[in-house]
C-alpha cells in the first residue's frame, strides 16, 4: 500500500488544474496564422493531373548550376521538408546555394484509383525531371528521395541512369524483408502487418473503395507508437502548452498529420503486395511498364543516408542498398533521430543538410 499525504496530494492537483488553465490559455491565443506550415516562397513551373512541380526562390545570387529535386513519399505531404522557418531542409539547402525543386503529389481522390507505381516514376518523376534539364540546359539533375520517394526515386534513376547526376536516398526501404534476420527485434509494426495481410484482403479493399484513405493510413502510423498515441493530446500537449515555442511545434506537426492524402488504389496494391509482401525490389523481379528495375542500372554517385532508431523503416531495410547498386561511389551515413526526427530535430536536421550539402559539393 502506498502512503500518500494528504497535503503533496492536493498541492499537486492543485498544480495540475494550474497547468490545465494555462494551456487553455495558451491554445485560445493561437491564431490559424501561427501554425502555417510550408512557408518558404515557391513557384509552379508543371503540373500534370494533380502533381505539381515547384521551384523554390533562391536565397543566394547564383544558385548551383545543377538543380536538385526533393521527392516525398505518397503518404505524406512534402511540407514535413519545410515545417517551419528555423526547422527546414528546403531553407538549409537554399541557403548552401542550391537550386531546389520539389514535387506535389497532390490530394488523390477515387478518380485516381488506376494510378500505380508505374504512372508515378515513368509519367510525374520524369516529366518533372526533363523540365528542370530543360530549364537549366543540363542533361542530368541531382534526385533527393524520401521513405517511399526514395524508392521512386530508386526506380526513375535505374531507368534512366544518364538523368540523374547523384543521387540521395533518406530513410529508404530497399529490402522489405530485412527486418526478418535471426534475432532481430526492430522489425517494425508496418512490416508485420502487410505481410500478414490476405493478397486477397488487400484485392477487396483496393477494389472496393479505390484509394486507401489517408486516415486509415495515419491509424496505422499511430499503432507503431501507441503509448505515445494515447498520451498526445493530454500530458504531452500539456507540456508543450508550457512553453509557447514548443506548443506551436505541437502544432505545426499536428498539422502536417492532419494533411494526410489518400492513397491510389493500384499504387496500394503495388506497395503492399509486391514490395512488402513479395520483395521484388531487391531481387529485381520489380517491373514497371514493362521494364524491370535492377538496382544494379543506379551508375551515378549514391548517398544513402538512414537512422538507427527508425520505428517505421527499420535500419536493415536501408542498408540493404549497399553492394546493389552498380556505381562504385557509394556513401552510406546513419544519423541520429527517427524517421522524421531527423527533418524535425533541429541537431538532426542540421547534421542532414550539412550531410548533403558537403557530399554534393565533392560531386
Amino acid at each position: 500500500m502506498i502512503d500518500v499525504a494528504p497535503k503533496a496530494a492536493l498541492a499537486e492537483g492543485w498544480e495540475m488544474q494550474r497547468k490545465f488553465a494555462d494551456a487553455l490559455g495558451r491554445l485560445g491565443r493561437v491564431r490559424d496564422g501561427d501554425v502555417q506550415i510550408g512557408t518558404t516562397l515557391k513557384d509552379a513551373v508543371l503540373q500534370i493531373d494533380k502533381t505539381v512541380l515547384y521551384r523554390y526562390r533562391p536565397l543566394v545570387e547564383k544558385p548551383a548550376p545543377v538543380p536538385i529535386l526533393l521527392t516525398y513519399a505518397l503518404v505524406g505531404r512534402y511540407t514535413m521538408m519545410d515545417l517551419q522557418e528555423d526547422r527546414s531542409l528546403v531553407r538549409n539547402l537554399l541557403r548552401a546555394g542550391l537550386d531546389v525543386y520539389v514535387i506535389d503529389w497532390g490530394h488523390p481522390s477515387r478518380a485516381d484509383r488506376y494510378a500505380g507505381l508505374d504512372d508515378y516514376v515513368n509519367d510525374y518523376v520524369a516529366a518533372c525531371v526533363d523540365e528542370m534539364r530543360r530549364r537549366h540546359g543540363v542533361d542530368a539533375v541531382n534526385l533527393l528521395g524520401v521513405c517511399q520517394g526514395g524508392v521512386l526515386s530508386l526506380c526513375y534513376t535505374a531507368l534512366y541512369p544518364g538523368r540523374i547526376r547523384n543521387l540521395i536516398t533518406t530513410v529508404t526501404p530497399v529490402d522489405f524483408h530485412a527486418d526478418r534476420a535471426e534475432n532481430r527485434i526492430d522489425r517494425g509494426f508496418m512490416n508485420v502487418w502487410a505481410r500478414s495481410l490476405e493478397p486477397a484482403d488487400i484485392d477487396r479493399l483496393v477494389d472496393q473503395l479505390g484509394i486507401v484513405p489517408g486516415e486509415f493510413v495515419g491509424y496505422l502510423f499511430s499503432l507503431m507508437t501507441p503509448g505515445r498515441s494515447l498520451t498526445k493530446y493530454n500530458l504531452d500537449l500539456l507540456d508543450a502548452a508550457a512553453d509557447e515555442a514548443k506548443l506551436l511545434n505541437f502544432l505545426r506537426m499536428e498539422r502536417w498529420l492532419a494533411d494526410r492524402p489518400h492513397q491510389p488504389g493500384e499504387v496500394s496494391r503495388q506497395w503492399l503486395k509486391e514490395l512488402y509482401q513479395d520483395n521484388k525490389l531487391i531481387k529485381d523481379e520489380f517491373v514497371l511498364d514493362g521494364e524491370t528495375v535492377r538496382l544494379r542500372d543506379i551508375k551515378c554517385p549514391v548517398l544513402n543516408i538512414y537512422t538507427e532508431t527508425d520505428h517505421i523503416i527499420p535500419p536493415e531495410m536501408s542498408k540493404a542498398l549497399r553492394g546493389r547498386v552498380g556505381s562504385e561511389d557509394f556513401t552510406e551515413v546513419v544519423l541520429k533521430g527517427g524517421h522524421i526526427g531527423i527533418f524535425v530535430s533541429a541537431r538532426s536536421l542540421d547534421q542532414l543538410s550539412t550531410t548533403i550539402v558537403e557530399w554534393l559539393a565533392k560531386r
